[in-house]
Parts: C-alpha cells; sequence; structure tokens
C-alpha cells in the first residue's frame, strides 16, 4: 500500500532520514521501531505531508503521494492536538467533517463510537475536563471515525492505564480486520509483539533492520533451550550434547538454561536427561522484540 523510497530529510545540521525505503503492504499492521531521535515521526510526517523530504518519494497504492489522499489517511499524532475549550462532540464531528462526511453521518458515526468506548457521557464535556487517557480515547475516535484505509498511530498507548489500553488495542485490531492497514509507532515492544505483522527499525536516521517479526525472531534464534525437571541430578558431565549456560535448583528439580553443540538436536538432550530427572518444561528460547531491540541499537551504536 505504501512504498517509501530513498527517502532523505535534513532539518539544518541535523539529518533525520537518510536514504530510507519501506515496504507496507496493504491489510497489514506495520510497526515503525526505534530511539528517541531515531527519525520515526519525521518518516510519519512525510507520509502525512504535513512535510516535504527532500528527496525521494512516497507512493500510495502505486500513485505519488499528493493532496487527495490525505482523505483516505487518519493519523494519531503523539502530540495531541484537540482544541481544550471545545466540546468532545461537537469537536469529533467538526473533523470528521474536515475529512469529508456530512454533519449528520459524523454525528452517527461519532455516537457509535461513544457507545462502544463507553463514553456517552462526554459528549458535552470539554477537553480540559478529562485527565491525559480520556483525552486518547477522544482523539483516537477523531483519528478513525472517517474509516480511512491508512491509519498511523504514533504512540497511542500514552496515558492509558493497562484496562483502556487493551480496550484500544482491540479496537486497533478490528479496524485491521475490516481492512485498513496500520503503521504503529511506539516504545513498548510487547505491543509490537501482539499486534505487528512487520516491523522497521531506524536508528540514528538509518533503516536498520526491516521485516516478518517471526521472520526477524527466527533469524536471531541462537539454539538456547530452558529445561524444567523433578528429581535430583548431578553435576552435568562433559558428554551432554549441551553447553550449560545456567542451572537453578527449584522446589523438587531444577532448571536448565542451554545452548546445543554444534550439530546436537532436542532429541539429543532427551537422551540424555530422561534416564537421569523427569522433564516437565523443554522450550527453545527465541528471542523478543525488545532483546532484538536492544541488541541491535546497541551494536549498530558501538
Amino acid at each position: 500500500m505504501i512504498s517509501i523510497r530513498n527517502i532523505v530529510k535534513q532539518y539544518a545540521s541535523h539529518r533525520a532520514l537518510s536514504d530510507v525505503s519501506l515496504e507496507i503492504e496493504q491489510g497489514t499492521v506495520f510497526g515503525l521501531l526505534g530511539p528517541n531521535g531515531a527519525g520515526k515521526t519525521s518518516l510519519i510526517r512525510i507520509i502525512n505531508q504535513i512535510t516535504a523530504p527532500d528527496s525521494g518519494e512516497v507512493l500510495f497504492n502505486g500513485q505519488k503521494l499528493s493532496q487527495e489522499h490525505i482523505g483516505r489517511i487518519g493519523y494519531l499524532p503523539e502530540e495531541r492536538g484537540l482544541y481544550k475549550k471545545m466540546e468532545i462532540g461537537e469537536q469529533i464531528v467538526y473533523l470528521a467533517q474536515l475529512k469529508g462526511l456530512s454533519e449528520q453521518e459524523a454525528k452517527l458515526r461519532a455516537r457509535k463510537w461513544f457507545v462502544k468506548l463507553g463514553i456517552e457521557s462526554w459528549w458535552k464535556k470539554k477537553i480540559e475536563e478529562l485527565s491525559k487517557g480520556m483525552q486518547q480515547k477522544a482523539q483516537f475516535v477523531a483519528t478513525v471515525i472517517h474509516e480511512p484505509e491508512l491509519i498511523i498511530l504514533d504512540e497511542p498507548f500514552t496515558g492509558f492505564d493497562p484496562v483502556n489500553a487493551e480496550i484500544i488495542k482491540n479496537e486497533i485490531l478490528e479496524l485491521n480486520r475490516n481492512g485498513a492497514t496500520i503503521i504503529f509507532s511506539t516504545h513498548r515492544m510487547e505491543s509490537v509483539e501482539e499486534l505487528c505483522d512487520s516491523i522497521a527499525l531506524l536508528h540514528l536516521s538509518h533503516k536498520i533492520l526491516d521485516g516478518k517479526v517471526k521472520d526477524i525472531r527466527n533469524n536471531y534464534r541462537s539454539g538456547t533451550f530452558v529445561v524444567e525437571y523433578e528429581g535430583a541430578m548431578a553435576a552435568i558431565d562433559s558428554a551432554a550434547p549441551f553447553t550449560t549456560l545456567s542451572h537453578t535448583p527449584i522446589e523438587g528439580g531444577g532448571q536448565v538454561k542451554m545452548s546445543l553443540q554444534a550439530g546436537r538436536k532436542v532429541n539429543d538432550v532427551l537422551q540424555y536427561m530422561l534416564p537421569l530427572v523427569s522433564i516437565t518444561r523443554l522450550e527453545e528460547v527465541i528471542p523478543t522484540m525488545n532483546e532484538i531491540f536492544i541488541q541491535t541499537v546497541s551494536k549498530k551504536s558501538n
């Protein structure tokens, strides 16, 4: 749906984006990740046509990005932008009309969303009367009310307690199931694993990693496993088909974190340990996106 080709963006002496290229498939949830100052917000602003690249281009469904695409995009910025003195219902309807809805249709959709999110009593309230998290709910409605094809969410969970974060997460997934393509920028790596099909990791203006979440995690596999057992096991001898990384006693047994030796398989671990103890859990340790994020960024920073 979105093709980002060789984007460069310079602000005075600061290079925000250096030859960044990405492909975002239609109907997916795409995570745009990176430390503060990596270039994420600059790229999001270019897609939204708030700023323009110094070079490179963005294509929307194969067409060069233009003003006609703005109505097909919903954008939730990290810095919220609702009018504090304006009534929430009136404000949502006004913003929906700016996206092309009639006043009647805007009111109808707004009331449906207010019921869905349990905020029916807020219609006459002003933004300044709400907590930060509750303001975020109102801004989320303003972002999606016109049913955009592309939804861009910059730190959407800021200010939410766990219950409301879960509510918004489920709404994001439902929007995606209904056909919306979503670009999702966040520092919460657990959200990335729950929501994203693919990601790109930016660091110091460069793209340093991208691909499907499942493929990236598989590429970072290291042959590390955790085995929990019941019973007593003496010191692990040199015949073991693995290298012991840690061996921790637990009630009635223990836990071994291990790295398989070259050419060895999980069955070799079972053959070695089953005559000695009763195995209750054997699981491969696949790095989380948070671990991959830290590892990749740290390596590029050195």
